[in-house]
């Protein structure tokens, strides 16, 4: 395969700002370490029939060549700002060489790009691999599927199965068996589903991670999922979730309550733990506070809070931890879920003596909430007189602010978002540019509705108000609902009409 200077484009892009680019490992893990740092070059995505190149010097055109026979496609190079490149070569290729020295690493990623067949002694790099492409793909999951032709590789990034790779059959067994070693599982254990974890640092920042992994027998084999979990929390603050300012200040002012019980409430993977990671970290600034969580599993670590895991023998369940809890004289607990009647009556007790209790609940909206706990057996004076806030959420798409193209939203498209009226507004799609990887979407944001309970929403519910009557009363107070979140945000050209619609439910 010949490299054609010609396929760089006349009308050469503007220089690349690489701390800005998402970059797919599926063609970044192809090229050696030592090739891409000498050369300064780093494959970032597939677009229109060619893999673009990140370079600093796109005019080199036998550094282009050597990049092009390890990714066996046709390359365009885009020129790149030196600084963030080198950050991005860094960040890419650094922990690699950290792992286990350049040149070891540097040949086995040759041995990989010079032929589709791995040798069984490259499951510690195939791994390792797995591992990084994970990270720099920001994917939550990594799942390894066997089959009878090989074992293929997908990688959960924002919600959505992307596939990474698929390797010989051959890799399977030593593959297993590498990452159950590092999980502590038993590797001579092939019939039984096993959890286990470890703790991975990766990069030139040593940016750690906990991995989760779980093991099930299949037909093919054992297949494995890994879940990755960032120790850094950084990041969780309530101004990055996607409140409008109107419900950042109604949250806020909710769990800076002395006491009382805050919900979040969505399907699983909808961000509620997210959510309640970023609140405990909002009112930690405030003031010191003896904070206690329990959780099933632990999936951030937070530094000056005691976090308890509830044990899947049921030695330790959410009960039992939360008794144990109240002994230790908390000002603020959160609870990973409210899933029994049990746990719902001293979740309530807590908030009713005193402390701030923080939890989730499995309902489709806010004010489910409300019937949810009554349904538990909690006597609905109790829920009026504890339940500050309700909260309602799901995850939508976030477009790529730099390729995302305007159309209009059509007629019917209006009807089924109950918004008839507004047909032939403009909305936005996805398009697809070298700073997204060609996905057109970078990231996720939340959708909320909320149901803050003053005095006169306490009365109603101990009245007996049912959730149809809240979701009315609601309606007529002009309280946002999930689809008016979802449609304010799809209009401001934040998300897209088909995330909006695989989000929610319009009734």
């Amino acid at each position: 395969m010949n490299f054609n200077p010609a396929t760089t484009p006349t009308d050469a892009p503007a220089v690349l700002d690489m701390d800005e680019v998402r970059i797919d490992p599926a063609y970044a893990l192809r090229v050696p370490p030592n090739l891409a740092m000498r050369r300064q070059m780093l494959p970032i995505a597939s677009m229109d029939g060619c893999v673009l190149v990140a370079c600093a010097n796109a005019n080199d055109a036998s550094g282009l060549r050597a990049v092009q026979r390890h990714l066996q496609s046709p390359v365009r190079a885009e020129p790149a700002e030196p600084e963030s490149l080198r950050r991005a070569l860094g960040n890419v290729y650094g922990g690699l060489e950290r792992s286990g020295g350049a040149a070891v690493r540097s040949q086995s990623i040759d041995r990989r790009a010079a032929s589709i067949d791995l040798e069984p002694d490259t499951a510690v790099d195939v791994a390792d691999e797995l591992l990084y492409a994970a990270i720099i793909r920001r994917a939550s999951d990594i799942h390894i599927d066997p089959s009878d032709e090989g074992v293929r590789v997908r990688l959960r990034v924002d919600g959505e199965l992307e596939e990474y790779r698929e390797f010989p059959r051959s890799v399977h067994s030593q593959l297993i068996s590498r990452i159950k070693v590092l999980s502590g599982l038993d590797i001579a254990e092939k019939r039984v589903p096993q959890d286990g974890g470890f703790r991975h640092a990766t990069g030139q920042s040593g940016a750690a991670y906990d991995i989760r992994v779980a093991t099930l027998p299949t037909k093919h084999g054992e297949r494995m999922t890994l879940r990755l979990l960032a120790l850094q929390t950084e990041s969780l603050t309530l101004e990055r979730l996607g409140m409008n300012a109107t419900h950042l200040e109604q949250f806020s002012d909710a769990i800076r309550k002395p006491h009382g019980l805050i919900l979040l409430t969505g399907p699983t993977g909808s961000g509620k733990t997210t959510t309640l990671y970023s609140a405990i970290r909002a009112i930690m600034g405030d003031r010191a506070l003896n904070i206690v969580t329990i959780e099933d599993p632990i999936e951030y670590d937070m530094p000056g809070v005691a976090q308890v895991e509830v044990d899947t023998a049921d030695k330790v369940n959410f009960t039992k931890a939360l008794r144990s809890t109240l002994r230790h004289d908390p000002d603020v607990v959160m609870i990973g879920e409210i899933r029994d009647a049990e746990t719902a009556d001293v979740a309530i007790k807590a908030a009713l003596t005193g402390h701030l209790v923080f939890s989730t609940l499995h309902t489709n909206s806010a004010a489910g909430a409300v019937t949810r706990l009554i349904d538990m057996g909690v006597p609905r004076y109790l829920v009026a007189a504890t339940l500050r806030v309700a909260v309602a959420q799901r995850l939508v798409k976030r477009l790529c602010d730099r390729c995302k193209k305007q159309v209009t939203l059509t007629d019917a498209q209006a009807a089924s978002l109950h918004r008839p009226n507004e047909a032939g507004q403009p909305v936005w799609e996805p398009s697809g540019c070298v700073y997204c990887a060609n996905r057109g979407r970078v990231g996720r944001l939340a959708i909320f509705e909320m149901l803050t309970l003053n005095e006169a929403w306490s009365k109603r519910i101990a009245a007996g108000m049912d959730e149809a009557e809240i979701v009315e009363q609601m309606r007529k107070q002009q309280e946002p609902f999930l689809v008016d979140d979802a449609a304010r945000k799809m209009f401001d050209g934040i998300t897209t009409y088909q995330d909006v619609m695989s989000a929610i439910t319009v009734w």
